[in-house]
């Protein structure tokens, strides 16, 4: 900060930007910890032979947000792998991804760098099931790709390495870019694999169906149970309560030390104030002194005068502050380090005064 007491730029960013991102990641965290709130207490249905008759009593035949737990099983037809001889699922999702190094200018590194070429995704039809066979109930599982969390598993993977020749290894070193490969992997969600889906459950024509929830409630397909699932988003809601609590912080330390300083620059005007008043009042004692019988004549001065000895005419500019109110004599008689009678500020060097 300067002498004036006023926040650097620094400063002001330091405070704006702390403050801002406090006021975002506490927004995350409130939406974070109502994602928990809700899927702890979501209602847990079990898909046996009452599912069916619990829907029709429910209002509207409509559970708004419902934990079901099954085995995947398909409806009609199944995905193939690609890769796996005997692999089945309901959804498949092919992903090419490019790995490269990037020299980073800045800190004169070559940094991994990973980029998605390509991306394709299929799924059919599928059902959630009962764990007893013997049971025929299921509950039809409507766009599963709109699931906040879906969990794949993986089940191919490989990396096809880039040959370079030496010109395009120098090619690369100039341009900054070393490709490394590409990167296959193929992720399934595969028949018979135990889902916990969480989301709206409704009976339509007959036909229980899980789908997203009209509330703006997130859509989980996911492999963990119930209360593991829980326990991951009451995680991420303890990390993003630790972020806020950490920006707020420094919030908070940017804040004081702003407040800090504006404080100290009052009250060192305080003191200034009070500082002139008392020499205000010194010189007017010393007025009486020199004029006995002109107390009340302070314009008898003159206003060329030096404000120290009231007598001699002033005659040198005191740098930096450039204030002209003393005499060479008194200048000289100012004790160390010397200070400007005015302004309290430190005489850097004096400059004589000639008047013609």
């Amino acid at each position: 900060m300067d002498n004036s007491g006023k926040p650097s730029t620094a400063q002001v960013v330091l405070l704006a930007t702390s403050s801002a991102l406090t006021a975002v990641f506490y927004a995350i965290y409130r939406r974070k910890s109502a994602t928990a709130t809700r899927l702890k207490e979501a209602r847990k249905i079990a898909i046996d032979q009452d599912l069916k008759s619990v829907l029709m009593e429910s209002p509207g035949h409509c559970i708004p947000y419902a934990v079901i737990e099954g085995v995947v099983r398909s409806v009609k037809d199944s995905l193939n792998s690609q890769f796996v001889d005997n692999c089945k699922g309901v959804i498949e999702r092919l992903t090419l991804r490019e790995q490269k190094m990037v020299w980073n200018r800045t800190t004169h590194i070559w940094n991994d760098c990973e980029k998605i070429i390509h991306q394709r995704t299929n799924t059919v039809p599928f059902d959630l099931a009962s764990h007893d066979e013997g049971v025929a109930t299921a509950v039809r599982v409507v766009r599963p790709l709109d699931a906040a969390e879906l969990d794949l598993e993986t089940t191919y993977e490989n990396f096809h390495p880039v040959a370079q020749s030496l010109t395009d290894v120098i090619g690369h070193f100039i341009s900054g870019e070393r490709p490394k490969g590409v990167k296959e992997t193929e992720e399934m969600l595969r028949l018979g694999a135990d889902v916990t889906g969480v989301g709206e459950l409704v009976l339509d024509g007959g036909l229980a169906r899980l789908q997203p929830p009209r509330q703006g409630l997130p859509y989980f397909l996911s492999t963990l149970d119930h209360d593991a699932l829980v326990r991951r988003q009451q995680a991420r809601v303890r990390l993003w309560r630790l972020l806020t609590a950490a920006f707020g912080a420094a919030a908070c330390v940017a804040l004081f030390l702003v407040l800090r300083r504006r404080y100290a620059r009052y009250r060192e005007r305080r003191r200034l104030r009070a500082e002139r008043d008392e020499f205000r009042a010194r010189q007017r004692e010393r007025l009486r002194e020199l004029r006995p019988g002109e107390e009340d004549e302070e314009d008898a001065v003159s206003p060329s005068a030096c404000v120290v000895c009231l007598g001699r005419e002033r005659s040198c500019v005191f740098l930096e502050c450039g204030h002209v109110c003393a005499c060479d004599e008194c200048h000289r008689a100012l004790p160390e380090p010397k200070k400007c009678p005015l302004c309290r500020g430190p005489i850097e060097r004096v400059v004589p005064l000639y008047n013609s």
